[in-house]
């Protein structure tokens, strides 16, 4: 989705916020322009080129041959190794059935930010204009957000318990008939990702370090420990919670704290996804990937200068990294 220039940012005055949402979205939603083939059902064959670069540690190509070169992808996410959807400018959403990727029709032009679904039937993309879609198994359908914001990302524990999360500091609610704004009676920042463990454990975090919290009633602000900008966020249990951002910020909670872990880089992290405690992957500008064996963390090789925008896997032996140059980074775990 657009989030290389991040690694630019520097720390602003009156105007901070905003460029820094410009610089975080335009390196996430990396302009994405599909070349149109011929239409199977509601999905365009755009099967993907052969594997053709392998990297020391095993992540292995796949070039998607749908994109201009330039053009890239942004937010990965799925149900299993054979239903795996992608997002980007433009209204792009890509399928992969295990086997090729296809090009999904969206209905809309407007640049996707965020992804997740509750069951292969049951899938919500946000993005900007209040965009959100919905996908049932066979089309992709407009909801009405009741919202104009840009909204970065979705998370949700259910089909009727979805967090939106948005520019300005603002966050949807879905409970399954209507999506509504939330109260939010903390200060907030703009925000940039949304994960959870449970319906009444939910975190939110954006810019200048922000981090919120919500335990089912009400959001309140967490102690970060850190300004930089913060982009994403995931968690194997309630107190095993990662947070990523600018400048190389790895942050750990273990239920009680948020603590700084050393990530040896100084590079922009914009995606970070795992199996376990000790099976963490994080990835960011210049191809960078960042593996966590419980331990420390350790700078792997990718294969790729390519910034890498997002990541995610249905296991440790099959997970997708998202890039730059419309190419897609699989890893099989040998």
């Amino acid at each position: 989705m657009i989030r290389m220039a991040l690694t630019k940012i520097l720390l602003g005055r009156k105007n901070i916020l905003k460029k820094l949402f410009v610089l975080f979205v335009t390196a996430i939603l990396c302009a994405a322009t599909i070349i149109s083939c011929s239409t199977a059902s509601n999905q365009t064959s755009s099967t993907a080129s052969s594997q053709t670069t392998t990297s020391a540690s095993g992540w292995v190509s796949q070039k998607n041959p749908g994109y201009y070169q330039g053009s890239g992808l942004g937010t990965v996410w799925g149900t299993s190794s054979s239903d795996v959807f992608a997002v980007g400018s433009q209204g792009t959403i890509i399928h992969y059935n295990g086997k090729v990727w296809a090009t999904m029709t969206s209905g809309t032009t407007d640049d996707l930010y965020g992804i997740w679904g509750s069951s292969p039937s049951d899938v919500y993309a946000c993005g900007t204009n209040g965009i959100i879609l919905h996908y049932d198994g066979k089309t992709w359908s407009p909801m009405v957000s009741n919202s104009a914001v840009i909204f970065t990302n979705i998370w949700g524990s259910s089909s009727s318990d979805i967090f939106a999360v948005a520019t300005l500091g603002a966050i949807q609610h879905y409970d399954g008939k209507t999506w509504n704004s939330m109260t939010i009676n903390v200060p907030t920042n703009w925000f940039y990702a949304v994960w959870g463990n449970s319906p009444s454990d939910v975190f939110a975090v954006g810019g200048g370090g922000t981090i919120l919290h919500y335990d089912g009633n009400a959001w309140s602000s967490m102690v970060s420990g850190t300004t930089n900008p913060l982009g994403n966020i995931w968690g194997n249990s309630s107190s095993d919670i990662f947070a990523v951002g600018v400048g190389g910020t790895i942050l750990h909670y273990d239920g009680n704290t948020w603590s700084s872990m050393n990530s040896g880089i100084t590079s922009t992290l914009l995606g970070i996804w795992g199996t376990s405690s000790s099976n963490v992957f994080a990835v960011g500008v210049g191809g960078i990937v960042l593996h966590y064996d419980g331990n420390a963390w350790s700078n792997t090789s990718s294969g790729t200068t390519v910034t890498l925008t997002n990541i995610w896997g249905s296991s440790s032996s099959n997970v997708f990294a998202m890039g730059q140059d419309g190419t897609i980074w699989h890893y099989s775990g040998n």
